[in-house]
């Protein structure tokens, strides 16, 4: 999370710089007030200080979660790219893995969809690793559960059954999500038992976890090679981060 320019560490920087720069004897007369008169004046006839400041700071701290966000990506790669019912679409020998942390019922998600199925024709060499990232409520954790339990029985049918669901119009919860899976196949009855499976609650609360401390709050949010890419971003940007691996 990027902090905002806080004035009151600007203020007492400076003031600390214009005790530095102000000879001893004139410190001991300088009261608080003329301090004041002082900085603000300053402020008042150069403002752009104070966003040269703010994007400096803002820079900083973007290199260092970046730093962190890497860090966490190599250490929990296994959980990350590897976890248990997950959905993985598009080669599975491609030599670059897109991460999306989604949510049945986002709106952006379902938009993104075509950006996925654009860059998989377009790119034989990638493929995409989605996460069940329910953060929508419990019609999307219900959701999750069945097609998790989905992909124990007919894995070989999971991506389909994802990109039919995710499509879908109106509110996806339990009983929809359970719906298609017949469709497709699946007994109601296996699919009841699956899901309580304690498993699929620990791999929701890993995906949980991960996201928390990789500063992933919506859905859809990305990770590619070793940054993470939050939003909508659309196919082009996606694209040219995946020419950038590959370069």
């Amino acid at each position: 999370m990027i902090k905002t320019f806080n004035l009151m560490k600007f203020a007492t920087i400076l003031f600390l710089a214009v005790c530095v720069t102000t000879p001893l004897q004139a410190q001991q007369t300088l009261d608080k007030s003329e301090v004041g008169k002082i900085i603000r004046e300053y402020l008042l006839e150069n403002p752009e200080l104070m966003l040269e400041v703010q994007q400096a700071l803002e820079k900083k701290q973007q290199q260092e979660l970046s730093v962190n966000q890497s860090k966490i990506i190599s250490e929990q790669k296994a959980e990350i790219f590897s976890a248990p019912y997950q959905i993985e679409i598009g080669d599975p020998n491609a030599s670059i893995t897109i991460v999306e942390f989604f949510d049945y019922n986002c709106g952006f998600c379902q938009r993104a969809l075509t950006d996925m199925q654009t860059l998989l024709q377009s790119n034989q060499n990638i493929k995409f690793v989605m996460k069940e990232f329910p953060v929508l409520g419990e019609a999307s954790f219900e959701a999750s559960r069945v097609s998790m339990a989905f992909s124990k029985l007919l894995p070989e049918k999971h991506a389909d059954y994802h990109t039919k669901l995710l499509a879908s119009e109106g509110q996806k919860d339990g009983n929809k999500a359970m719906q298609l899976a017949v469709e497709m196949g699946a007994s109601q009855i296996e699919i009841m038992v699956e899901m309580e499976d304690p498993k699929i609650i620990e791999t929701i609360q890993s995906t949980y976890r991960i996201a928390n401390e990789l500063g992933i709050t919506g859905t859809p949010s990305y990770i590619v090679g070793s940054e993470v890419v939050f939003g909508a971003v659309g196919h082009d940007q996606l694209a040219n981060k995946i020419k950038s691996l590959q370069n």
